[in-house]
């Protein structure tokens, strides 16, 4: 099955190095699968970092918790990583989701005159249970569309106060 994408770019006024150490950090760059959210079914995900932090390639990435009461499970592996411009990870195993199966997803970033240019992308496959098949036809671009702005809109609204504090 080809993958389905989903992506979306911001000028961040901030430094590539800043916006990259952002991101670096896998907590802060995914918290909103840590909050309760409309989109989260009120639930949430539990981040679970192993000792490299999710800096390192191979490092990986747990997430687990509850999503409209179902419990949910992922692990990703850090695929790519190249400071301050480039940043890849995918789950590895059989993630349990509920709209979308095994995905791609990084980030991009050039540097521009006066800040840097950041793409968040994600390239990802339907669930494979027949239930959540038809819950990731229906649902699983709403989600990863979800997920990249809420990545984009994270690092304008963390980063930047942080950069033009420095």
């Amino acid at each position: 099955m080809t993958p389905r994408h989903i992506e979306s770019t911001a000028f961040i006024d901030a430094s590539p190095g800043d916006v990259f150490a952002f991101i670096d950090d896998h907590a802060r760059f995914s918290s909103h699968m840590s909050e309760s959210s409309w989109m989260m079914g009120g639930g949430r995900m539990v981040v679970e970092l192993d000792e490299a932090k999710g800096q390192e390639v191979g490092s990986h990435i747990r997430l687990g918790g509850r999503v409209f009461g179902v419990s949910l499970y992922l692990d990703e592996v850090v695929t790519r990583r190249e400071p301050p411009t480039n940043k890849v990870w995918e789950t590895v195993g059989a993630p349990r989701l509920l709209v979308v199966g095994a995905y791609s997803m990084g980030v991009q970033i050039t540097a521009e005159q006066s800040g840097s240019r950041l793409r968040v992308f994600i390239d990802y496959q339907l669930p494979d249970g027949p239930v959540t098949y038809w819950l990731g036809r229906l649902f699983g671009g709403l989600y990863a569309r979800w997920c990249v702005d809420q990545m984009l809109t994270g690092v304008v609204k963390q980063v930047v106060p942080h950069a033009a504090a420095a």
